[in-house]
């Protein structure tokens, strides 16, 4: 009875990690179609309105670097970001699904995934410490440490299958 309470448990964690990841797969795939979106469109001018409608300053520095890459932006640049974010999303899904229907190569490829970003996050913080990189780094090692306990306990319980 303990070993099935533990699979429901490891269930809807898993079911929690695969919907926070195609949460991450529809967002960029939402931005990818905002993208082409802007395909023929005068992106200085749109750079601009973004950056005052936000009430910021165009003479300031990040602003300033908003509006300069939306000035080097092209139609080509943007079709390729756009399927960068298709593909990008594609990988949240199939993890989605593989976290979903609780396969083993999907807790490996999530655990993965969220650990390889764990030391650019860290430092990150250690350059500044903010509310968004923490919570940022917290979620990441909680999905990572998380999966890290599910692989360890499905590797617990076939170690116990073979006995």
């Amino acid at each position: 009875m303990a070993k099935s309470r533990k699979k429901v448990h490891s269930r809807k964690g898993l079911c929690v990690v695969a919907l926070f990841e195609a949460a991450k797969g529809a967002l960029v795939l939402l931005a990818g179609f905002g993208l082409l979106a802007l395909v023929h469109k005068d992106l200085h001018s749109a750079a601009e309105q973004l950056v005052r409608h936000f009430h910021l300053n165009p003479a300031s520095h990040y602003p300033r670097i908003f509006i300069d890459a939306a000035d080097k932006m092209t139609d080509m640049r943007l079709w390729a970001i756009a399927f960068s974010a298709l593909f990008y999303s594609v990988i949240r899904f199939a993890e989605a699904y593989g976290l979903w229907t609780e396969r083993q190569w999907a807790e490996w490829f999530g655990f993965l995934t969220s650990a390889m970003y764990i030391p650019i996050e860290l430092f990150e913080v250690a350059r500044g410490v903010t509310w968004p990189k923490i919570t940022v780094l917290l979620v990441n090692l909680g999905v990572a440490a998380y999966l890290a306990y599910v692989l360890f306990q499905s590797r617990q319980a076939r170690r116990h299958a073979k006995k």
